[in-house]
């Protein structure tokens, strides 16, 4: 019984002290000056739902808004995992690949709206191994969109020479097809680094 109570006294003894250990410890420094950096980009991306190698895929639609007239109706989840060039071509060759996710907004079947969340990782070149995040809203636009128009959206992050990135991207179609969902798109970055 005395070795029962004394257990149980060690128990209770090391249950109260873990939580004055069991803090996490932090410590505020002020940091030295940092130099950012501007980083212009310019490459192709290249978004094909179709066909017998597609990069794009729906994975979830709502059943109350099927309708199967439009390209991506309203609710549908896409995964993407698209190939990145420095030329328009798409059999051109790869320097990284965006690979996210995308959400139809549109109740519109013939307008085309978008979140969009992607992380755009080069694999060749001077920025191998770099990627930066864009998060942002995919403006309205018809699913055949005219080559002059240019679509902004915002960059939210980085890694590897893209550290803390921040910027744009500005998208402009150079192809696309209305009755598939293929699409390339000339993409223009600012991103802001250090």
């Amino acid at each position: 019984m005395e070795k029962q109570m004394i257990f149980a006294w060690a128990m209770i003894f090391c249950l109260a002290v873990a939580p004055v250990y069991g803090q996490y410890y932090s410590k505020t420094i002020k940091a030295g000056p940092r130099v950012e950096k501007m980083t212009r980009l310019r490459f192709f991306y290249h978004d094909i739902p179709s066909g017998k190698n597609p990069t794009t895929f729906l994975i979830a639609q709502a059943n109350i808004t099927q309708d199967f007239f439009s390209p991506s109706p309203y609710g549908s989840l896409y995964s993407m995992d698209d190939s990145l060039t420095l030329e328009p071509e798409r059999t051109f060759k790869m320097v990284g690949n965006a690979q996210g996710l995308y959400l139809a907004l549109s109740r519109d079947p013939t307008k085309f709206t978008a979140v969009f969340y992607a992380d755009f990782a080069f694999t060749i070149g001077k920025f191998k191994g770099s990627s930066f995040s864009l998060f942002s809203r995919y403006p309205l636009t018809d699913f055949v969109p005219s080559p002059g128009v240019i679509r902004e959206m915002a960059i939210v992050g980085g890694t590897g020479a893209f550290r803390m990135a921040t910027g744009f991207a500005l998208f402009r179609a150079t192809s696309s097809n209305a009755k598939t969902g293929d699409a390339s798109l000339e993409v223009d970055v600012t991103l802001y680094h250090y």
